[in-house]
């Protein structure tokens, strides 16, 4: 282990895996299953999933970040039960194939940008801290944000700044970083988060005027609900009968999405009224187990992250051994 990572490792505490708890115990059902967590980031659900595991059970974790690959990889060394995928779980039926795997007993997401990523200066996710403006989830793949803002035409950038961050402002936003770029480029974090705040007229209380521009560009440079709604999608193709997918998320935009998934499939096929058909030919594969979950007021208390996350649970039936709890 580097000493960059014996040091992020000793903080750990600082970066508390959100809902870590009743995330796993949603999770793990069955000790000697196969399990992946799409999200490893440093390793606070994958360790519990791994304490709750048998001996024959085994765990995979992908990870589009190389720094948070180092972390796995040192897992792995130390865990023969636990593998690693470097990339995104948008690619979790060929990191399943690559494990031999056809299906899995669990899947769990824990989406959005990761503490170590916001606290590292130089990976460009903050505007609260001055450092180069990159924002990619993996620095060796695609265009920085930096580069795309120097290149993107002005109705692109107002459509992401809206579409992903829900920003009511997102044409001044556009306006002033394309007469910026004119004189010069937007290079830092702090270069894009005084132009943000210079052409919003009306600030909301308590939040950063760049808050929902970061956000948004973050979500586009790294392709997040398109690999999102991919993954989903995998993930629940691949689940085994009692098998669950457990997804965490921490905005309005990540929530209804896998809110809408789940809501569908548990749903069923929807038949229209008098067709000939019998109550298992309308029954759905899937289930909802319990409603949305939230961190209650101690974990929020030492999380601030916590205050917005929402777990969701959605369960393969297994029909012939009963439905579980």
């Amino acid at each position: 282990m580097t000493a960059r990572r014996r040091k992020e490792a000793d903080g750990q505490k600082l970066h508390q895996s959100v809902l870590l708890e009743a995330a796993v115990d949603l999770l793990v059902n069955i000790p000697d299953g196969n399990y992946v967590d799409c999200t490893f980031g440093r390793g606070g659900h994958s360790r519990l999933v791994l304490g709750r595991l048998g001996e024959h059970g085994h765990l995979l974790g992908i990870d589009k970040d190389p720094e948070a690959i180092a972390f796995a990889n040192d897992l792995a060394a130390e865990d023969p039960r636990f593998s690693v995928f470097h990339g995104s779980f948008a690619q979790l039926a060929e990191a399943a194939d690559q494990q031999g795997w056809p299906m899995l007993d669990g899947v769990l997401m824990d989406l959005g940008v990761s503490s170590p990523q916001l606290d590292d200066a130089a990976r460009g996710f903050s505007f609260m801290r001055q450092g180069p403006l990159d924002m990619r989830m993996n620095p060796e793949q695609g265009m920085s944000a930096a580069q795309w803002l120097a290149t993107a035409e002005e109705q692109e950038i107002a459509d992401v700044i809206w579409r992903y961050g829900e920003e009511r402002f997102s044409r001044r936003i556009a306006r002033a970083v394309i007469s910026r770029r004119v004189e010069e480029p937007l290079e830092t974090t702090r270069d894009l988060a005084e132009l943000v705040s210079s052409a919003v007229p009306r600030k909301e209380k308590h939040k950063h005027p760049a808050t929902r521009t970061f956000q948004a560009i973050r979500i586009f440079i790294n392709r997040e609900l398109d690999d999102l709604e991919t993954g989903l999608a995998a993930a629940a193709e691949r689940l085994a009968p009692g098998g669950r997918l457990v997804v965490i998320s921490f905005h309005s935009l990540e929530d209804r999405m896998v809110k809408r998934f789940m809501r569908d499939l548990a749903r069923g096929p929807q038949l229209p009224r008098g067709l000939p058909v019998t109550a298992s030919d309308a029954e759905s594969d899937f289930r909802l187990v319990g409603k949305a979950l939230k961190a209650d007021i101690t974990e929020v208390s030492d999380n601030v992250r916590a205050r917005s996350a929402v777990m969701r649970v959605l369960e393969r039936r297994d029909k012939q051994a009963g439905e579980g709890a």
